[in-house]
């Protein structure tokens, strides 16, 4: 049998752990080099310089159904900051014949696929008046909401997503509250449990590509790498509708979405009905 001398077994030592040092090493810089590639995000991951837009507005045709009035006669301290009686949100036609609160959106584009963007600061969304402001927001994955009570008496917030974990909690006077939402879907329904006229939708998207269209109906997508996209445009009334859009570099590409009072009675409103996931509790349920 062959027997190791002194110097023999002081070499095959310091061989092990030579061997189990080059091997830990090597492991643990492939592990850290590839975790620093799943948290890679681009500062500007799109060139402005070779990027487009889409602008556009969101067109109403036929009469504008009448707003209904919200009874705040209980609550006096959110009815005093109305200068008029406050309205339902549910469908706003403005002035020149538009449509506001309407989410508009980038649904697919190949060309942004697989793109990492910076998760914007905080937005906000303030009860107010025991009204949800703005009544409809879009933000990114993981992008915080800021949540106010402005005013002075309890609301909650009771969101009701699909594709991920909602949350109910209280929302005591003068507070902030902040949340996000982990999974991409269009729409998020908010509402106050307290206050049943009290309702937002939240529209959260994986990337900045989405805007809500304003008192003049008017929206806009900026920076866009060039290529082919599939925009939608969605209303909480009046469902889905959806447009292929060339964008070119340095162009800007404009489009019109038109909704209409009849689409609200067909069964499936351009696209997908509303509320198909019966977020909505029925009257004789509350």
């Amino acid at each position: 049998m062959f027997v190791l001398g002194k110097n023999e077994k002081l070499l095959s030592v310091a061989l092990v752990i030579t061997l189990i040092l080059v091997g830990c090493g090597g492991g643990d810089s492939a592990d850290t080099a590839s975790s620093s590639a799943e948290v890679a995000v681009v500062e500007n991951p799109v060139d402005p310089s070779t990027a487009g837009n889409i602008s556009g507005s969101v067109a109403f045709a036929g009469n504008a159904p009448a707003m209904d009035a919200i009874d705040m006669s209980a609550e006096p301290v959110c009815a005093d900051k109305h200068a008029s009686s406050p309205m339902t949100q549910t469908v706003v036609v403005n002035d020149n014949g538009t449509l506001g609160n309407v989410f508009v959106y980038v649904k697919e584009g190949s060309a942004i696929e697989g793109m990492q963007f910076p998760i914007p600061s905080a937005t906000l969304l303030n009860q107010d008046g025991c009204v949800y402001t703005p009544h409809v927001v879009g933000v990114m994955v993981d992008q915080e909401i800021t949540i106010r009570n402005s005013d002075g008496l309890l609301h909650n917030i009771n969101a009701t997503p699909t594709e991920q974990r909602g949350f109910n909690t209280s929302q005591p006077v003068n507070m902030d509250t902040s949340q996000d939402f982990g999974t991409p879907e269009v729409m998020v329904p908010l509402r106050c449990d307290v206050h049943s006229w009290m309702t937002a939708y939240v529209g959260v998207v994986s990337h900045p590509y989405h805007s809500v269209s304003d008192g003049s109906g008017a929206f806009s997508l900026s920076t866009l790498p060039e290529g082919e996209y599939v925009v939608e445009a969605w209303h909480e009334e009046y469902g889905t509708q959806t447009q292929a859009v060339t964008v070119t570099a340095g162009g800007t590409t404009d489009i019109t979405f038109t909704f209409s009072a009849d689409m609200a009675n067909a069964v499936v409103p351009m696209g997908t009905p509303i509320d198909p996931h019966k977020h909505a509790v029925a009257t004789d349920q509350q």
